[in-house]
């Protein structure tokens, strides 16, 4: 009798056929067979450090496809599209006619074209525009320090920060921002990508940036760029900001037919 109830029971038990699975999606992550020689992924592949890109295991098939990116450190980055031909060396996209991307140095790229600042004025503490930082000699600060039109308080001269006699060395018109709201992805900031193989559009924390690109062609997977420490999560569901209408996780191209 136990006998006959082993091979019933093991008669049961047989692996599931290739239409099973079939509907049970593989996991998508960030693709260490397409990525720089120079870039770390940690966390299960989810998360980006080191210097270069890499890309998502799986092409954006479907109609509109939505995913998400958080920043854990900021440096340099870029996130966008990109296809597999795009430079994996580099820590900003969009530098190549194979990247769309939006970058931390408040600019769109795409073929090595920078369009308009995303955002005019980011209120950052830490970031502010060149021609307010000319001390009360008339020295400016070195262009290179200034390379991606923003710099940072690190990168002041001593005496912006030492009044001498009755200088003014900042005043209402000409000083540093004070305020803490961000207008522009910075630490702990969520983007959003969507694409619908019309435009390409981020968010920032849920709301649009309206900086679309209209020209993305081929077959594009998600991208991720990284340097001068940065480190970047990519969220492929379970998302902190509901997609936009219409739009979904991404998905495999057999889950589609």
């Amino acid at each position: 009798m136990f006998c006959c109830l082993r091979t019933c029971f093991n008669g049961n038990m047989r692996k599931p056929t290739k239409a099973a699975q079939r509907l049970r999606e593989p996991e998508i992550h960030l693709d260490a067979a397409h990525m720089g020689p120079d870039v770390v992924l940690l966390s299960h592949q989810l998360r980006i450090t080191g210097n270069g890109a890499a890309l998502g295991t799986a092409p954006l098939v479907q109609s509109k496809s939505y995913f998400e990116i958080k920043i854990q450190q900021s440096g340099c980055w870029s996130v966008g599209l990109a296809t597999r031909q795009t430079d994996f060396t580099r820590k900003f996209g969009g530098c190549d006619k194979e990247s769309w991307c939006l970058c931390s140095d408040n600019a769109t790229r795409h073929n090595n074209e920078e369009f308009r600042p995303v955002v005019v004025n980011t209120q950052e503490p830490t970031s502010v525009p060149l021609h307010s930082l000319i001390n009360s000699n008339n020295n400016a600060i070195s262009e290179t320090a200034s390379a991606a039109g923003l710099i940072g308080i690190e990168d002041l001269p001593e005496d912006v920060f030492l009044p001498s006699g009755n200088d003014q060395i900042l005043n209402t018109d000409n000083a540093l921002a004070t305020s803490t709201e961000r207008v522009f992805p910075d630490e702990g900031d969520i983007i959003g990508i969507a694409f619908d193989h019309i435009e390409l559009n981020f968010y920032f924390n849920g709301k649009n940036l309206e900086t679309p690109f209209r020209n993305v062609k081929g077959a594009v997977y998600p991208v991720i760029y990284v340097g001068n420490g940065a480190v970047i999560d990519i969220i492929l569901e379970s998302f902190n900001y509901g997609p936009p209408p219409g739009f979904d996780k991404i998905m495999l191209e057999q889950s589609l037919l």
